[in-house]
């Protein structure tokens, strides 16, 4: 990294601006002052006349010549007089100004016997002033104080930019494979100009927030062993109009003196926003800042070595000048983990907690779908501060499942006085989820349920898919889950003849899907055809201003449709629930007595019409087990003792077999 030392220069304008104060300060002070010349006669007089009210004697030069200083009753306060005396006339002087018993009367000793009292007396103040000046303006120019520092970077050097590798980065593996080009750009530039590529100036990382877009940008630095610059979109933008752009040449002006080196932009979505959006008009000061960076990037001059990596989960709002070839010109999407970089995050997340001997990741990372790599840390770190609570050594299963709820709904709510009526109602809804979970084909598998109230909800149905996909869902898939989500409020109706606030929640998703399919999928009577966009309303004036793209007509059309699907799929989840009556009435009793059951006991519940029955069924497989264990080793079987009970029960019987032949 190349440094200047100009930190002399860059302090000379403030100590000049020190030094023409004082001057002026002085003159200032000079233009105050009036000294009026006295003989020796006039000032006898005016002793005599007890008109002096101040009186100074100093020996000045030699022993023959003394200077009187002071002043006299009606002078003003810069106003004194000066008067030069030989030693023969000094002593009349000192007894007349003795007898006046003037006030202020004083005799100093001769400065000139000391040459260091004389420069003291004379250059000391301006000395000390020019210090006070000094010490001011240096702590101005060294930043501490930043009213006169805004137009500076606000980008800082990571500090450990360079110790993150992409061993640290659990899955992302195609996301890797994307950046990789940027290190050996980073690494040897002349491999890419010798064939006259052009490595792209900046790359854009798109995706959710917490899935690791930060920490991969930290990763190229460390991997290219190259400075790692960091800023937020925000640092750049400011009340006056003119301070972003000044820091975006000032973040540019040090990346040029430590090139090769890796900025990184967080959130560039604060500053670059598509300019002129929004009523009235765009941000002034945000889109200058905007077009510099603009310019920086591929304008008039070459930034060589200098690669920029922006992070943002909202692409959608970008200035498309910020993503045209040559400036963010590839988009990397860092999309969530699937089931097995679930499983390797987990595993990077673990190395510093113990956990029992029960616990398997591979079992966690498949209860999580849809969470992201801060969100798998954030468990983990739950799940040890609850064994911390809990005065426990490791981490168990409890801890983990107890800090999965927290992460999705928050803590539970223990002490909240609950009446029977409403647990009983509460107990109802879930199972309704439940049971349309258990019996519905193409619905999702259930996982827990829970009448223990967390955050808004008073109990949950933890309901997830039997197999993660891409994100691509059939019509059936579709109608499913709308079925499951009025599960709750079907079964109020049907078990309870009421119905209640409970299914506000579910209502709203279920609702949201289905206009979905009729505006977007095109899976309704009204045809192939997309009504709506997907729009999360980024400016006021986008929306406000947007034009419809059909009737008021077609509008009533895409309500009734709506309602069509709400209504079909919450008539089917009445007869499915009535169909299966007692395992519905089941599941509520167990709630009821449990609060809390598990997929085991689900499964146990649906069999075997009891959580009890798990007991006797286990202590019977274990009895079958062991008697099958005596047989094979009667029989002289290997490694029977590793064998499960349909492995023992074949072995078994192609050892008859073998005996038979014989």
């Amino acid at each position: 990294m190349k440094k200047k030392n100009n930190s002399y220069m860059s302090i000379m304008p403030y100590l000049i601006l020190g030094i023409i104060l004082t001057v002026s300060l002085v003159v200032m002070n000079m233009g105050t002052t009036k000294i009026n010349k006295l003989s020796t006669g006039e000032l006898i007089q005016e002793i005599q006349n007890e008109n002096v009210t101040e009186i100074t004697i100093t020996p000045k030069e030699s022993e023959s010549i003394f200077y009187v200083t002071g002043k006299l009753d009606g002078y003003a306060s810069g106003e004194s007089f000066e008067a030069r005396i030989i030693e023969d006339e000094i002593s009349t002087i000192t007894e007349y100004a003795e007898e006046q018993n003037i006030e202020k009367y004083e005799t100093n000793k001769d400065p000139g016997a000391s040459s260091l009292l004389y420069i003291i007396i004379n250059f000391a103040p301006m000395v000390i002033i020019l210090v006070v000046g000094y010490v001011l303006f240096s702590k101005l120019a060294s930043g501490n104080n930043k009213s006169m520092d805004f137009g500076r970077s606000r980008a800082k050097l990571s500090e450990d930019g360079g110790q993150v590798r992409f061993t640290d980065v659990a899955g992302l593996k195609e996301e890797k494979e994307e950046v990789k080009e940027l290190i050996d750009f980073l690494k040897n530039p002349k491999k890419f100009q010798k064939l006259g590529a052009r490595i792209p100036k900046g790359v854009l990382l798109v995706g959710p927030p917490g899935t690791g877009k930060t920490l991969l940008a930290k990763a190229v630095a460390g991997e290219a062993n190259v400075p790692f610059y960091y800023i937020s979109g925000s640092d750049f933008v400011e009340l006056y109009v003119g301070v972003g752009a000044s820091r975006v040449r000032d973040m540019f002006k040090q990346a040029k003196q430590s090139a090769p080196c890796l900025i990184f932009i967080d959130e560039i979505d604060a500053v670059g926003r598509q300019r002129g959006s929004g009523i009235g008009g765009g941000h002034d000061e945000r889109e200058q800042t905007l077009n510099q960076l603009l310019t920086e990037m591929d304008g008039f001059g070459a930034n060589e070595g200098i690669i920029i990596i922006a992070a943002t989960n909202r692409p959608d709002v970008l200035d498309p000048a910020l993503l045209r070839p040559g400036r963010f010109d590839r988009q990397v999407t860092v999309s969530l983990p699937d089931v097995k970089e679930r499983e390797e995050i987990l595993e990077v997340h673990a190395k510093n907690k113990t956990f029992a001997d029960e616990v398997n990741l591979k079992n966690v990372s498949a209860r999580t779908p849809g969470f992201s790599g801060a969100d798998l840390e954030n468990l983990l770190n739950e799940a040890a501060l609850l064994t911390v609570r809990r005065n426990k050594d490791k981490i168990t299963m409890e801890e983990i499942d107890e800090a999965t709820d927290r992460v999705i709904l928050g803590p539970a709510k223990t002490s909240r006085k609950i009446t029977d009526k409403e647990k009983r109602l509460v107990a109802i809804h879930e199972s309704g989820h439940a049971v349309i979970g258990l019996k519905l084909q193409d619905a999702q598998e259930v996982h827990k349920i829970t009448i223990i109230p967390r955050g808004q909800a008073g109990g949950y149905t933890m309901m997830l898919p039997k197999e993660e996909k891409m994100g691509i869902l059939t019509k059936e898939e579709l109608i499913s889950q709308i079925t499951g989500l009025l599960g709750g409020r079907a079964s109020e109706e049907t078990f309870l003849g009421q119905i209640t606030t409970g299914a506000s929640d579910d209502l709203k998703r279920a609702t949201k899907i289905a206009r979905s399919m009729v505006t977007q999928y095109g899976m309704s009577d009204l045809g192939p055809i997309q009504l709506e966009e997907k729009s999360e309303g980024v400016f006021l004036g986008r929306d406000y201003n947007k034009s419809k793209d059909f009737s008021d007509q077609v509008a009533l059309e895409i309500d009734k449709e709506v309602s069509k699907i709400l209504e079909e799929c919450y008539e089917n989840a009445k007869k499915l629930l009535s169909k299966h009556e007692t395992l519905v009435l089941l599941i509520a009793d167990a709630l009821m007595e449990r609060e809390t059951l598990t997929r085991e006991q689900i499964k146990t519940l649906v069999e075997t019409g009891t959580i009890d029955g798990a007991k006797e069924e286990k202590e019977e497989t274990n009895a079958t087990l062991t008697e099958l264990k005596d047989e094979a080793k009667e029989a002289g079987i290997k490694g029977y003792t590793k064998m499960t009970k349909e492995e023992l029960e074949s072995a078994l019987k192609d050892k008859e077999k073998e005996e038979g032949t014989k």
